[in-house]
């Protein structure tokens, strides 16, 4: 007995479809050495950053800057960074930031697809229309930062969070996939005589946790990486999330404040430093996406296509 493909059952070519011909071991070969080659493309320059910022300034003298393969392990770098400082309350302006802005982000954005995926909602259609025409035209840099300015919100951290709390195409994804859910369901609670928001919070979200889960962390990463709206509307260096303290290390090649005297001594390297605050910027977004990669599939592609 054979399987779809002419294999054995219990063979994963039993699952090939019938048209698609058996791939070659040269074609198998070929696959095995891209996805090596991919994987050395991303895993390389996070060893070396991580290897560096580990390193102590003898190392990264004899290497000529950045390490690749460790001599000795040293936790100055960290040490030094979250002792206190700019480092440390950048990385506390940037959390809050992103717990704040992801929680206000998805309320608002669940709240408004529940209603859009409503057909009965007053004026659905054109507040559609009209949350489609903003991904294809915008106002531009200028009118944004003259609103911003206009509402008091500038040197303040709702700049931060305002300005970019909704993102259509994730309304639309969540409205998609709303729309896919059962409606008997729906339609039983409000027999029982259950309301809208009751209906969200008991129904829909939990039939919804995939999209959900996937919206939450794209709100999340994006208030992680942004550093635009805060060197736009913050003037104050105190008040600088991680993302611009890093740019200013990084880039500009500016000395942490506190940490001057320690890099003048020759105790730690400016470079270990800078490497270190790119790794303590990418710790949040490494450990969040493993949890979340299994709805991925579930969540983007069911709701991108139904609706």
């Amino acid at each position: 007995m054979t399987g779809v493909a002419g294999t054995k059952p219990g063979t994963r070519g039993r699952l090939r479809p019938v048209w698609e011909e058996e791939p070659t071991k040269a074609g198998l070969a070929s696959k095995g050495v891209v996805l090596v080659l991919a994987c050395l493309a991303v895993l390389f320059p996070l060893w070396v950053v991580v290897v560096t910022s580990l390193s102590s300034v003898r190392t990264i003298t004899d290497a000529g800057g950045l390490v690749v393969i460790p001599r000795g392990i040293t936790f100055v770098a960290y040490q030094e960074l979250l002792g206190g400082g700019q480092v440390t309350r950048a990385a506390v302006v940037s959390i809050c930031v992103t717990v704040v802005g992801t929680l206000f982000s998805m309320a608002v954005s669940v709240m408004c697809a529940y209603g859009l995926s409503r057909p009965g909602s007053v004026l659905h259609r054109p507040l559609l229309l009209f949350m489609l025409a903003t991904m294809f035209f915008g106002a531009g840099l200028i009118p944004t930062y003259l609103v911003v300015q206009g509402l008091g919100l500038t040197d303040s951290y709702l700049a931060l969070i305002l300005p970019s709390a909704l993102n259509v195409f994730n309304i639309l994804v969540l409205r998609a996939f709303f729309m896919s859910t059962a409606q008997e369901l729906v339609e039983s609670a409000r027999i029982d005589g259950a309301g809208d928001f009751r209906i969200l919070w008991q129904i829909i979200m939990p039939l919804s946790r995939a999209v959900i889960a996937v919206i939450t962390l794209f709100y999340a990463v994006g208030y992680w990486s942004a550093w635009f709206n805060a060197s736009l509307y913050l003037s104050d260096p105190e008040m600088m999330p991680l993302q611009n303290v890093m740019n200013q290390l990084v880039l500009k090649q500016e000395r942490p404040t506190g940490l001057t005297q320690v890099i003048n001594t020759g105790h730690l390297s400016l470079l270990a430093v800078q490497m270190a605050v790119m790794v303590l910027a990418l710790i949040p977004v490494a450990v969040l996406s493993p949890f979340v990669q299994k709805h991925f599939k579930e969540g983007m592609l069911t709701g991108a296509v139904k609706g």
